[in-house]
């Protein structure tokens, strides 16, 4: 199945806090990607890498890529699409899913090189 996939603007950062903590005053209300994610071992956070202060637990510079949607409930093999061809190129990525579509974070250094394995794989990938 071919996707379409856009690279959003701006850098990301992934943040973990303890599980029982509130969600910090510094998480962004709107950007092109919020993400909160609470489990009983932590509390994750996606957001604007510029947002996250200093000191606080956080993997930073990373590119966002949105698959085109909304995409169906029922649709099958989306993350395995774009995953496989970034694992065959040795890149890592962090994906996200939400209600109507899927992101997947790259590291700013492999972006170019994420883009070219995904239309390499024949999607589409515009800026």
């Amino acid at each position: 199945m071919r996707l379409e996939l856009h690279v959003l603007p701006g850098r990301f950062a992934a943040c973990r806090l303890p599980s029982a903590d509130p969600v910090p005053a510094w998480v962004p209300e709107a950007g092109s990607l919020v993400a909160v994610a609470r489990s009983p071992d932590e509390l994750s956070i996606i957001c604007d890498d510029g947002a996250v202060p200093t000191g606080v637990r956080a993997e930073r510079g990373f590119r966002a890529l949105v698959v085109r949607g909304p995409l169906p409930f029922d649709a099958v093999g989306i993350l395995a699409g774009i995953s496989s061809p970034l694992a065959a190129a040795g890149i890592p990525l962090l994906a996200i899913s939400t209600f109507d579509t899927d992101y997947v974070l790259v590291r700013e250094e492999r972006l170019v090189d994420a883009t070219q394995a995904l239309r390499a794989e024949g999607h589409g990938v515009s800026w």
